[in-house]
């Protein structure tokens, strides 16, 4: 089956499984206290800034969580929008493991309303109230929409003039820093803690916690808690040293977006189709005709969004190929002209 449903349904780029195949021999120490494990650390620093520290989880719900756990008391209260994977994707688990208030905010596609966030920004001090501490945004958003440069500032400004906190769920981060022609660490520069994934990117499973020193320290501890603890941590530490080697990360990113810009300009030509979001990142929203969506479902595997305006999702991945494109638009336009 052909698919453009996600970036979590492909394999594993071939340069991360042969890395993993050239570590396999010999033992070396766990938890963290293994060579590549120290090698990264250095990787991490250069890549993303000195002030991080990072810590392997086990998936991206985990990766959000516990970076905020690091940052929320439990009477405190978290803002996302409204669409995010904090609040649409993670089944409570926020809520549950930090025993904190998400609030949601409007947006326009994904991107929050600092407005909005103002006017949530009430009651500091009341013991009755559940108090303002943590932002978290989405980068790229869950409607693959990017903040700009100038975006982030602004919210990073806010942040610091609020006294909030800044959590940064970057399960395709590398896609934004294509997007916008910028470093990772340009983006991430003074979040308190960014969730930066590798799965959706060509690993074959790992996902890092960064968090600023000053939110790092006991962080161990909770992580172990929270049963996120990996063992043989060379084998995830290797993947993103490979990923992060000759920027791969960069070209990876650079192919998938390269091939979800022509899926989406392929679409614009259909003039009775209606595309929702802005391309700019690895997704492409279109509102489809419902009647075409099953049949074109056979051939290609995709999410629909949002089944009450046929909303569709597709997105593409370091192994979409430019025919896979071209077909798929080939009997996109076969099924819209038999529709009609």
């Amino acid at each position: 089956m052909k698919g453009l449903a996600s970036d979590n349904h492909s394999g594993v780029h071939p340069k991360i499984l042969e890395s993993l195949a050239s570590i396999n021999k010999n033992h070396e120490h766990s938890y963290g206290l293994d060579s590549l494990s120290k090698e990264l650390t250095k990787v991490i620093k250069t890549t993303f800034g000195e002030e991080y520290d990072y810590f392997h989880v086990f998936n991206g719900t985990a990766a959000n969580v516990l970076g905020l756990k690091a940052l929320v008391k439990s009477y405190e209260s978290v803002f996302c929008s409204s669409c995010s994977h904090l609040n649409v994707d993670e089944c409570g688990a926020p809520e549950m493991q930090l025993g904190s208030k998400i609030i949601t905010l409007k947006h326009d596609q994904g991107i929050i309303d600092l407005t909005d966030l103002k006017d949530k920004l009430i009651r500091f001090g009341d013991q009755h109230y559940s108090q303002p501490k943590v932002l978290s945004i989405t980068q790229p958003t869950e409607y693959g929409t990017c903040y700009s440069l100038n975006d982030l500032k602004k919210i990073k400004d806010f942040c610091k003039a609020n006294n909030l906190f800044l959590h940064i769920d970057g399960a395709r981060l590398t896609n934004s820093a294509v997007t916008l022609k910028t470093s990772l660490k340009q983006i991430v520069s003074d979040a308190d803690a960014v969730s930066f994934g590798g799965t959706k990117n060509g690993l074959m499973g790992g996902e890092l916690v960064l968090l600023k020193k000053e939110h790092s320290k006991n962080f161990k501890f909770i992580r172990k808690q929270l049963m996120q603890l990996p063992s043989k941590t060379r084998f995830l530490s290797k993947q993103f040293l490979t990923y992060f080697n000759e920027d791969l990360h960069l070209k990876i990113s650079e192919h998938a977006c390269t091939l979800a810009d022509l899926l989406y300009k392929k679409i614009k030509k259909e003039t009775s189709l209606k595309l929702t979001a802005r391309r700019e990142s690895n997704a492409v929203f279109v509102i489809l005709p419902k009647e075409i969506i099953k049949e074109l479902k056979k051939s290609f595997f995709f999410y629909v969004w949002d089944s009450h305006t046929s909303e569709v999702r597709l997105m593409t991945s370091f192994d979409t190929s430019e025919n896979e494109i071209l077909e798929f638009v080939k009997l996109l336009k076969e099924l819209l002209k038999d529709s009609n």
